[in-house]
């Protein structure tokens, strides 16, 4: 007979070790149990509160958008600082608008380093616009975008003094919502922070990104109206919070569960915290969800320019005045890079379009932290929406242009590190088009591709509308609405172990009982690595089942949509852009046109003050990028100057319109500087001092960069071998200019 291949020695050894897995695994599944019970009792009591949250702030009402002439189940709250944390009402406010996806209000302030959080920390201000699970009857997208532009209007009457406009950050769907407001009402607007927000519905890379062909395969948008009919006139959230699930099955299925089974003595809390949001399941009128399919998933009109207002005013994102700041990740799959930045090629030929439109675009690419990361923020995200948040008036003193936003962890190495103010140097570098270009995206066949999907959308809400709608709503009359939505299969499951039963009771009888006798197995229990192994291939089968799914989804709507029989059959032209770049309109031609002479017209205006900035934009150009340092020593500057002291718009202005003298017609704006400067050389050497101080904070001043400023120093009246004054004290005082 074969003898066994284990030692008798460790016989003993093995069935010790079995004995103590059978005990930790009957142990953690009780107490899996009630973690799954408590989940069912929390979301019943979620759903008895009134305004149900997850903001880990205290909060005060300010306004009630059920209270407004179009009422919306909107409101504005003002978010109360935490002990410890100082608030400077001069500094400009933060409003973080939530999105409304399915899922409940909260998750800008869901922990004390998400976005709330670190605006706080930073002594601004802070404002939530939150909503209630159930929509205002009749309530529609456009009322919400006006009682939104209501609640900014009011933190702008809370803060006369503020040193600048409200900033506002824009979550997911509040993203597309926020741009859509600013494009429509401008005036309201700071810097805007667009975190993870699909803007371009259509974008996204072959083998990545499948969301996006979900609505293709569907046939459309009708399928969102039938779901709404049967809703009695609502669409249930819950199947929005459906389609993210069904994104990534491995974590849906079994991850999710198995982590917290797999370490329930320290996750438990952290996973029913999370449950907390993620189960807060809320309603969209039909009309909302509607517009929303058609007009940005299926539609993607919003990047394209062809959305209308009910004045029929067009939404052109480029009437944004405020600086825009997009945040999204390459671990995103909800919402790639492509989708959060396509809207950019869409808009613009090239970088002095933007110019030409007065905008300034900032971006930043995460590399791995996934779509609830970025709004959450709680370590991988942390430092940008930090540093966002420290350095938002310095961004907004940018001129005009493309830039992304790099982060370097600051050392004592760094030179003048006491000029930043986080633990991060950030620096704005200039970017193309070509460089969004690089990320990949469509091609012209995919283009049309989606723009044929579109219209198939189209054609066949129309036929469900005509022949199909009408016995659709007389048989919801039938059976109540609100039967159908407790039966979704993700209520279903907090349901299931929410109810006060005999076996939930005798669960948490049982529960109480395992804490106090608790006795968990050693980590090198060679059983708990063997349910470690078959933890993981489940993953992988599950994993493996996805990219399959995933792949034939690709192929099947790149098949059936790329048919030119089919493109032919609902007037796709096989030889035309499906979105070509809009035209500036004839109105902006003739503003653009009208301040150009403006400003060619002002370029020999001004005094020492214009010729400093002038100066100092004209030689810091060669870097192609701006670093904090910088922005700061200049900011500091600018303090100083009490005598004359130019608000933070009045200097984005100056900055603004030095600038671009400089992109319109560079050597005349060079050579009207000696004309404007005062007589008094001391004022001069203080103002070259300056500028040499400025540039010299991020590094040795070289190259071209030493080239330009030998030769402002000479416009200056001054060789580089004069002695120079004044350094970080220059003021370019009003009396002097």
């Amino acid at each position: 007979m074969e003898k066994s291949s284990i030692p008798d020695n460790a016989m003993p050894g093995l069935f010790a070790s079995a004995l103590e897995y059978l005990v930790d695994t009957r142990q953690r599944s009780i107490l899996f149990m009630d973690v799954m019970r408590r989940r069912g009792e929390q979301y019943r009591d979620h759903l008895t509160e009134t305004v149900p949250h997850v903001l880990d702030y205290e909060i005060e009402l300010i306004a009630d958008g059920r209270n407004l002439e179009r009422p919306v189940n909107y409101g504005l709250v003002r978010v109360k600082p935490p002990s410890g944390v100082e608030i400077d009402l001069t500094r400009r406010p933060f409003v973080v608008v939530d999105p409304r996806a399915g899922h409940g209000p909260g998750i800008g302030g869901f922990k004390a380093d998400s976005e709330i959080g670190v605006a706080m920390k930073a002594g601004h201000p802070c404002y939530f616009i939150g909503f209630t699970p159930e929509p205002v009857p009749g309530q529609t997208i456009g009322d919400v975008a006006r009682a939104e532009g209501t609640f900014i209007e009011k933190v702008i009457a809370l803060h006369p003094d503020a040193d600048g406009k409200p900033c506002v950050i824009g979550n997911c769907q509040a993203g597309w919502a926020v741009m859509i407001l600013a494009s429509l009402r401008p005036e309201l607007f700071g810097p805007m922070i667009i975190a993870g927000a699909p803007l371009s519905y259509w974008a996204g890379v072959r083998g990545k990104n499948p969301m996006r062909y979900s609505g293709g395969l569907l046939g459309g948008s009708w399928l969102t109206a039938l779901t709404s009919d049967l809703g009695g006139g609502k669409f249930d959230g819950a199947w929005l919070v459906q389609n993210f699930e069904n994104m990534n099955p491995s974590n849906t299925l079994w991850s999710k569960q198995y982590n917290v089974y797999s370490k329930v003595d320290t996750e438990a809390e952290r996973y029913l915290e999370f449950e907390r949001w993620w189960g807060g399941h809320v309603n969209l009128n039909a009309e909302e969800i509607q517009f929303i399919v058609d007009e940005l998933f299926v539609g993607n009109n919003l990047a394209a320019g062809r959305i209308k207002t009910s004045d029929g005013e067009v939404v052109d994102l480029r009437k944004i005045r405020s600086p825009i700041l997009v945040f999204c990740s390459k671990g995103d799959n909800i919402t790639p890079p492509q989708q959060a930045l396509g809207w950019i090629l869409q808009l613009y030929r090239n970088v002095d379009e933007i110019r030409y439109y007065g905008q300034m675009i900032v971006y930043t690419v995460h590399e791995t932290v996934g779509h609830l990361g970025i709004f959450v923020s709680g370590g991988v995200a942390k430092k940008e929406h930090a540093e966002f948040s420290s350095n938002i008036d310095l961004i907004d003193v940018l001129p005009p242009g493309l830039y992304e936003a790099t982060f370097t962890a600051k050392s004592a190495d760094n030179a003048h590190a006491d000029l930043v103010g986080g633990n991060w140097i950030m620096r704005c570098e200039q970017r193309t088009l070509d460089d969004l270009r690089a990320m990949g995206g469509n091609s012209l066949d995919d283009e049309r591709r989606f723009a044929t999907a579109k219209r198939v959308s189209e054609i066949n809400l129309s036929n469900y509308r005509s022949f199909v709608q009408p016995w659709v709503r007389a048989l919801a009359a039938l059976h109540p609405a609100e039967w159908m939505r407790n039966l979704h299969p993700l209520r279903a499951g907090y349901e299931a172990f929410g109810r006060d039963t005999p076996v939930m009771k005798a669960v948490a009888t049982e529960a109480e009982a395992v804490r106090e006798h608790r006795k968990p197995a050693a980590k090198d229990n060679p059983f708990l690595k063997a349910q470690q192994i078959v933890s993981e291939t489940i993953v992988n089968v599950l994993d493996k089942w996805r990219d399959t799914q995933e792949a034939m989804s690709e192929s099947l709507f790149l098949s059936i949509y790329g048919s030119p029989a089919l493109q032919a059959a609902v007037g796709i032209d096989p030889n035309a852009d499906p979105s070509p770049v809009p035209e500036m309109s004839a109105e902006h031609r003739k503003l653009l046109d009208a301040r150009i002479a403006e400003l060619k017209a002002g370029i020999g205006s001004g005094g020492l003050r214009e010729c400093w900035i002038r100066a100092l934009l004209y030689v810091g150009m060669t870097r192609g990028m701006f670093d904090e340092r910088s922005l700061e020593a200049l900011r500091r500057m600018r303090k100083e100057d009490e005598a004359s002291r130019l608000t933070l718009s009045q200097f984005k202005t100056l900055v603004r319109e030095q600038f671009f003298m400089l992109i319109l017609d560079q050597e005349a704006s060079l050579t009207a500087i000696p004309k404007m400067l005062p007589d008094d050389m001391e004022l001069r050497r203080a103002a070259i001092a300056a500028i040499r101080e400025v540039l010299s904070v991020v590094g040795e001043i070289s190259g071209e960069t030493a080239t330009r400023l030998e030769r402002v120093t000479q416009l200056f009246g001054m060789s580089e071998g004069d002695p120079q004054a004044g350094g970080m004290s220059f003021s370019p005082r009003a009396k002097a200019s």
